[in-house]
């Protein structure tokens, strides 16, 4: 079924780029009433796409947080969950560094901006996307939840983990008195596993109206104007997938290949439909199939989409200079660096705003006296590289996962059905010794060691 909804999801893929393509060259005729008709029908494929994303936040809060209290539940030690914590915070600081300067580093190889000589906007002209000043004391607030309930109803995540990690921790110290809640929460992980399973089959129709819906509307101009740019960012983005996957493959050595071919359909469904957290559920499970034992994953994974951004960040570098090399502003290397830090910072404040790295970016621009309306030059193409950054989240959080469960010494061993190609008999995965809920159906109902 994996491989099937797959292929579905590529070939919806691609007959969105053919219709979407097909509209705008039928209807298209310079006119703005042409251009509104365009508008209309693109609002009505984006009425699917809205269904799927709003399906998709419905499963992420009830999903992370029985995942999470169930492996908190069963690691027994609450000094392993700071060990982890700890281990995770620090490879997603040293990850966010390593995206930041690449993106610093190629945006000033390929000066992508340079030439452009776009003239200096007024300096009360503004980009539309509302400004997010770091707070320190918003920030820590923020992180923590006023209820538990709000959290999951705003789809806070990193509230969610807060929230989830009193809570498995108070059952670990409770003891045999809780183990009722205990299997009520590992039905709860079968339970959202199915109804995940059910939402995935409408993703190749929400990536098929995602795809027409923006070609019909924008047309092929849109990517050919800023082509050189997103060139150029997309070539930084592999590299950063090659140098995640080198680390991994010290890391965790030969099997990182078999993480690679796990990620595919997570990561095509977040480039898809440009949202990360579509590709959720879809990454959990890759990481179980990887050997990632639960309570390793249900952690780190939600955490890293509150810290872990990594194609978020090298985005933030590489759109903010392009956007001083577009109006001729030159910046020196301190102030590439002091940006550098600012952007480390700012961008953990940020998690779960829509299109967060445009209200970061906006917000660093005015620090170092360029003008905000600069964003409007790459508004347009913001969709298509944005689509790139979600799968660039999904590989960064699954490798640092991986490689997390690999310090522990936690990875499970592969089957040899894993290791020969074919898939294990259905109900049959990787051996979770001490994760009960780990014997839960498999999103698609059955298990590949």
């Amino acid at each position: 079924m994996a491989k099937r909804l797959t292929l579905y999801i590529m070939i919806g893929l691609v007959a969105g780029l053919v219709l979407g393509l097909s509209l705008n060259a039928m209807i298209d005729d310079g006119t703005p009433a042409s251009a509104a008709r365009l508008s209309e029908i693109a609002g009505y494929f984006s009425i699917v796409t809205a269904i799927f994303l709003r399906l998709i936040k419905m499963i992420i809060a009830p999903l992370v947080f029985a995942t999470l209290v169930a492996g908190i539940a069963h690691m027994g030690d609450t000094s392993a969950l700071g060990r982890i914590g700890g281990r995770a915070i620090g490879w997603f600081i040293g990850a966010s560094l390593v995206s930041l300067t690449l993106g610093l580093i190629l945006v000033n190889l390929f000066q992508p901006g340079l030439g452009l000589d776009f003239p200096l906007p007024p300096v009360t002209e503004a980009s539309g996307v509302e400004k997010a000043a770091f707070n320190l004391k918003d920030f820590f607030t923020h992180v923590f939840p006023a209820s538990g309930i709000d959290a999951m109803a705003k789809n806070e995540i990193l509230q969610i983990v807060i929230f989830s990690i009193f809570i498995g921790v108070a059952i670990t110290a409770v003891g045999e008195k809780a183990a009722p809640l205990v299997r009520g929460i590992e039905a709860l992980v079968q339970v959202m596993l199915v109804v995940t399973n059910y939402v995935m089959r409408f993703a190749p129709f929400a990536v098929f109206a995602a795809v027409t819906g923006t070609l019909a509307e924008r047309g092929p101009s849109i990517i050919g104007n800023l082509a050189y740019f997103m060139g150029t960012f997309y070539l930084g983005m592999i590299i950063l997938w090659l140098l995640l996957f080198a680390v991994c493959y010290a890391i965790v050595g030969r099997r990182t290949t078999l993480l690679a071919r796990y990620v595919r359909e997570p990561l095509l469904l977040a480039f898809s439909t440009a949202s990360s957290e579509a590709a959720y559920p879809r990454t959990l499970e890759a990481l179980d199939k990887f050997g990632v034992p639960p309570r390793i994953a249900s952690f780190v994974l939600p955490l890293g989409y509150s810290f872990n951004l990594d194609g978020s960040m090298i985005y933030m570098t590489f759109a903010t200079m392009f956007i001083a090399q577009a109006y001729g502003i030159d910046l020196s290397l301190g102030q590439q660096i002091t940006m550098l830090l600012v952007l480390m910072i700012t961008s953990k404040g940020i998690a779960g705003v829509p299109r967060a790295s445009l209200v970061v970016i906006a917000a660093t621009l005015g620090f170092f006296d360029i003008p905000e309306a600069g964003l409007l030059l790459i508004l347009g193409i913001d969709h298509f590289l944005d689509m790139g950054r979600s799968a660039t989240n999904v590989v960064g959080n699954a490798v640092a996962s991986a490689v997390i469960a690999k310090w522990e010494g936690k990875l499970d061993p592969l089957e040899p059905d894993t290791i020969d190609g074919p898939a294990a008999p259905a109900g049959h995965g990787p051996a979770h010794a001490t994760d009960s809920f780990a014997d839960a159906p498999s999103i698609e109902g059955d298990r590949r060691g």
